[in-house]
Parts: C-alpha cells; sequence; structure tokens
C-alpha cells in the first residue's frame, strides 16, 4: 500500500477521492504541469520507444500483406477466421470500459469516476481504431474489397446483405467511435480553457485556444456544456450494451458448434467491462507512478476498479460454465464433442487452460480488501486479464472452427509471424498514441478533480456551483 494519507494496515477507513490539502489553484497546478513542463520522465520515452518499435513492425508486416495477400498469415479452410477477428474482438471490448466510466458512472453520479474518465475514454478512442484497422486488412486487398464492406445506397445493383451482422458491426462501430471521440472532446472544452490561460509560450497559447472553442466559462457557457455532456452521456450508455452484443451476434447467429448460443452478447459485454477495466488499471497504475499522481488516482479508484473487475469477471465465469453446460445438456454430439475437444482431448485444450488460470483464478485474490489495495499485486492481475481476454477469443474462435462437422476437413492452426506482428503492432500504436495523449492533453479532467476539493463545497454554499 502506498500513499502516506492512508494509515498503514488499516482497512476499515474510507479512502479519499482526492489527497488532503488541495486547493483550486494546487490542483490546476499538477494536471497542467504534467503536459506544459519540459521535462519529460525517461520511463515516458523509454514506453513510447518500445510501441512505436513494435508499430514500424506492424507497418512492415501490413506492406508484405498487401503485396503477397493473407498466405502469408496461418489462416486456412477451416479456420478462415483466425487472428484478425480474435484482434477485432478484443480491441473493441477493451474500449468499453471508457464508455462506461464516463457515461453510465456520470448518469448514476458516482463520483469516483473524475480521476480516470478523461484518459479510459482516449483509451476507447484509440482501441476502436486499432480495432478498425482489421476488417480493413483482413482481405489482403483493401482497395478492391473494402468497396464491399460499406452500404453505398443506389450505388450497388447488388447491396451488402443487411442480414449478415458484419454489416451491423460497420453500424455500430462506427457510432460508437464517432459518440465516443464527441464526448470525449467536450468533456476536454473546459479545462482546454484552462490550459490556454496556463499557457506561457504564444504557441501553445494558440493550440489550446483554437480547441477550447472561445470558452469563457461563464453560466451560458457552463450550462449549453452540461446539457450537451449529459446528452451525450445518455446515447453512450446504450452503446456499451449494443456495440459488443452486435460483435457477439458475428458468432451467435452462425451454426458452428460453440457459437449458436443465447448466452453470447450478455457474456461479451461482461468480458468487455472485464477487460476494457483490466486495460484502464494497466494503463493508470503505472501512470499514476510516472507522474506522481497519488493524490488524484487515490486507492479509492484502484480499489474500485478491483471490484467492478471481480464482478465482470464471475459474469464471464458463469458464461463458462453455461456453455460446457449447453454443450453437455443440449444432447447434440456436435455440441458435446466440442466442449470434449476444447478442454479435455484436443491439441488447444492447453489455451482454455491457460484462460481459465488468468480469467478466473489468478483474479479471485481481488476478494481480499488487502490485495485490492496493492497496486503492484492488482497491476499482475490486470495483466493476466488482459492475456486471458485474448485467449478467450482464440478458444471461441479457433477451437470451434478447426474440427468442425466433418472430419475430412480438420486442420490445425498455427499462427505466423506475420500474425503476431500485425496484433503486436497494433498494442504498440495503442501504446504509443496513449504515451503521446498524455503529453500533450490533460489525462485527468482538471475541472471535474476541482469539484472535489475542500474550496468547491465551500463555493456551493455560497452558490457558485463552478
Amino acid at each position: 500500500m502506498e500513499g502516506s494519507q492512508y494509515p498503514k494496515g488499516d482497512f476499515r477507513e474510507p479512502l479519499p477521492l482526492i489527497g488532503p490539502g488541495h486547493s483550486f489553484r494546487s490542483i490546476t497546478d499538477k494536471l497542467t504541469s504534467v503536459v506544459l513542463t519540459k521535462h519529460t520522465p525517461k520511463a515516458w520515452f523509454a514506453t513510447v520507444a518500445v510501441g512505436f518499435l513494435l508499430f514500424n513492425g506492424f507497418l512492415i508486416a501490413v506492406t508484405y500483406l498487401l503485396f503477397k495477400g493473407i498466405g502469408i498469415w496461418g489462416t486456412n479452410i477451416p479456420v478462415g477466421w483466425a487472428f484478425p477477428i480474435i484482434n477485432f474482438v478484443w480491441w473493441i471490448g477493451i474500449g468499453h470500459a471508457g464508455t462506461l466510466i464516463s457515461a453510465i458512472l456520470l448518469l448514476f453520479k458516482q463520483d469516483w469516476r473524475t480521476s480516470i474518465n478523461r484518459f479510459a475514454e482516449a483509451m476507447t478512442l484509440f482501441a476502436v481504431m486499432c480495432a478498425a484497422i482489421f476488417p480493413v486488412i483482413h482481405t489482403g486487398r483493401p482497395w478492391l474489397a473494402a468497396y464491399w464492406l460499406f452500404p453505398y445506397p443506389n450505388a450497388m445493383t447488388i447491396w451488402p446483405n443487411f442480414r449478415s451482422p458484419l454489416i451491423w458491426d460497420v453500424f455500430a462501430v462506427s457510432t460508437y467511435g464517432l459518440v465516443s471521440a464527441l464526448f470525449w472532446y467536450i468533456g476536454l472544452v473546459p479545462d482546454m480553457a484552462t490550459f490556454r490561460d496556463t499557457a506561457k509560450h504564444p504557441l501553445l497559447k494558440k493550440f489550446y485556444g483554437v480547441l477550447s472553442l472561445g470558452w469563457r466559462g461563464s453560466a451560458r457557457h457552463w450550462a449549453r456544456y452540461e446539457h450537451a455532456y449529459l446528452l451525450l452521456a445518455g446515447l453512450s450508455t446504450p452503446l456499451v450494451l449494443s456495440v459488443h452484443t452486435v460483435v457477439s451476434f458475428d458468432f451467435a447467429v452462425g451454426i458452428v458448434p460453440g457459437w449458436h448460443a443465447t448466452i453470447f452478447p450478455p457474456y461479451f459485454v461482461a468480458g468487455a467491462i472485464y477487460d476494457g477495466f483490466a486495460m484502464v488499471l494497466t494503463l493508470a497504475i503505472p501512470l499514476r507512478k510516472m507522474y506522481h499522481l497519488e493524490d488524484f488516482i487515490t486507492m479509492r479508484h484502484i480499489e474500485n476498479m478491483a471490484k467492478v473487475m471481480l464482478a465482470t469477471g464471475l459474469v464471464c465465469i458463469y458464461g463458462y460454465a453455461c456453455e460446457a453446460f449447453f454443450g453437455w445438456y443440449s444432447g447434440n454430439e456436435y455440441e458435446r464433442f466440442l466442449v470434449a475437444n476444447r478442454t479435455y482431448f484436443g491439441p488447444y485444450a492447453w489455451s482454455y487452460w491457460v484462460l481459465i488460470l488468468c480469467n478466473f483464478l489468478v483474479p479471485q485474490m481481488m476478494w481480499s480488501k488487502r490485495m485490492r489495495r496493492n497496486v503492484w499485486a492488482l497491476f499482475t492481475a490486470a495483466m493476466f486479464v488482459n492475456v486471458g481476454m485474448w485467449l478467450e477469443r482464440f478458444v471461441i474462435i479457433v477451437t470451434s472452427l478447426h474440427r468442425d462437422f466433418l472430419p475430412s476437413s480438420w486442420e490445425m492452426y498455427r499462427p505466423t509471424i506475420w500474425d503476431f506482428s500485425t496484433f503486436f503492432g497494433t498494442v504498440g500504436l495503442f501504446v504509443t498514441l496513449m504515451f503521446v495523449f498524455v503529453r500533450v492533453l490533460p489525462m485527468i479532467s482538471v475541472f471535474e478533480m476541482r469539484t472535489l476539493a475542500p474550496d468547491a463545497r465551500v463555493k456551493s454554499s455560497e452558490g457558485g456551483a463552478h
């Protein structure tokens, strides 16, 4: 446990949302200094260097893909969907925590969202960007095939099949990305005005001035801001449920054993939130240490995220149990074979049990309050969950496809170096974008953190809400 404001070993006291002794001025100075300072931590440069190196591997892999086609990947006849769809679903899931933290917790007036909502929203945008790459490149010839991925009214003699969930994905993910971007930017506007007024360099003043859209902090500005923010929160809330529900239909509407299950929509949504909060912890804990933000991302934030992870993780485990039960209870020989092949005698059974280790066994430590307040134990658990949720998609897709109805068409799936280069390249892109965002824009909402300061309660009692 860290932070001098927390009594060592005392787990009965409710933890604060902000460290003691902070005022409007100290909050503004600390959070703006993360961006406006000339000093950048060495760990920032090291992380961006690794991310950019991985991204260069992605560029090489995609360039080779465009010249050679998808034969460079490990996909084959039974496993036609492999790393591209695995990575697409994984990245879309990661983006769910940002919308949940920002929109749903805002509507439920949960103050603990204030320290983590901004970079969780940015995480959503960058995760959706990484996800969108795979539908474009998975054909190997995007300049030919991408034309058929989008519905162009009155432009085709044969339209795309609107009954296909792949077309539903286009609408769901694009709407999700657009609303999330608007929600993120609207929340940034008051902080951009603060940076405009704080920055010393004239170019920075102009840069933040343009982004602040002429914000002056008047009562009219605040009224319009709150209306727009709540409206976008209301639009974003159903998207948390709908987007990954639609993504789950990619599988659930098929007849492949292991896919055709009504449990998929809620199971996928819970898994997305589970994975999303794991990624928020994966990012928040190092950034908190790197920029000395222990007073702003407190142990209460960390513990609450751990509780959400524990709850959604149990829903995922319930989904795993339902899949096994359905396979046995259905009496369908193909479903029973799928369960046995996936968990017992199949060549990919190792992936299922590693998935159980990562998603079920390791996170059980979060029942302990002591472990929920141990940041490095939580960081380790979050990394296990990130790996486990990727393996969940691997298990669902590969073990369902590599042994289908006809033994004559069975084939092993073996990913190549180009599969891994593409996947880890998007991880590098995500890390690079996140850390560049942290360096040029506020990763914690300045004006929302001010509402938690003692000064805010005094101003509120005097009639000044902001």
